[in-house]
């Protein structure tokens, strides 16, 4: 229990750090103690924040959400597919695809950058919406725990049920056996949202238009110009807290399947 309490005061300050900070003025920020409140400006943050420069950060706020969102809907899917393909088919080949799955997964993002950007010149597609969007959407990990999570809990008896009555195997799939990896399936979306949603490297080699910039980066691109204009503190502040909401909604709607899956496990 010590060592848990521990590790949630690590990981709870800067949260709650980056919360007060919020909450201030620019005055106070640096007047008064770091983790406590002084007067309550958050209000007044956030329409300063919304309204900088037209609104550029819900310009960015949305693209990050076209970005994850979609990324993680379509890359989740094709996850699941690759998973319980390998699973539940035999063909020529099958381990050594899995084995190049697994190797993706150690490949760090940053080995991949370059590359990419360099493809994506030969095709004169960077500094547009899809050099970042259809990089986002390969995940090896996914395909990996797609796979184990339906060698565990798809069934061969019930898929050959389904045949003899003759469902195809794409409806299948899609009706019988993702129910059962649900909790799988939320989970690997999960994940792929937390890393689309926090990918940096990426939009910064790919991106140089403003208004295609994730949130990630616009923070970043204020944060460098802080010396020069002291005003966009606060605004870096604040867009930040702003900038975890998605993350901290997405995980407590979507827990709940993973007690149910857990729950579900336990019974069978």
């Amino acid at each position: 229990m010590g060592i848990m309490g521990i590790c949630t005061f690590y990981f709870l300050v800067p949260i709650w750090w980056l919360f007060v900070g919020a909450t201030k003025s620019r005055g106070d920020f640096s007047g008064t103690a770091p983790l406590w409140f002084a007067d309550f400006h958050l209000g007044q943050n956030l329409s300063e924040l919304f309204a900088y420069r037209d609104g550029v950060f819900l310009r960015w706020m949305a693209n990050s959400v076209l970005y994850t969102g979609g990324a993680a809907l379509l890359g989740t899917l094709l996850a699941a597919m690759c998973g319980y393909a390998l699973a539940k088919y035999r063909f020529p080949g099958r381990e050594l695809i899995f084995n190049l799955v697994l190797g993706g997964v150690l490949v760090p993002a940053t080995a991949l950058a370059l590359p990419l950007f360099l493809i994506f010149s030969e095709l004169e597609a960077t500094n547009t919406f899809w050099s970042v969007f259809l990089p986002s959407l390969v995940n090896p990990f996914g395909v990996y725990l797609a796979r184990i999570y339906a060698t565990a809990s798809v069934p061969e008896e019930l898929l050959e049920a389904a045949r003899l009555d003759g469902s195809g195997e794409v409806r299948t799939f899609f009706k019988i056996s993702t129910r059962l990896m649900f909790p799988a399936l939320v989970t690997i979306f999960l994940f792929h949202f937390v890393a689309v949603w926090n990918n940096f490297l990426l939009p910064l080699i790919m991106l140089g238009n403003e208004r295609l910039f994730p949130v990630t980066l616009g923070l970043y691109t204020w944060n460098g110009q802080v010396n020069q204009l002291p005003e966009l503190r606060m605004l870096v502040l604040t867009g930040a807290l702003v900038s975890i909401v998605p993350l901290v909604v997405a995980f407590l709607l979507l827990q709940r399947f993973w007690r149910s899956g857990l729950g579900a496990g336990s019974v069978k």
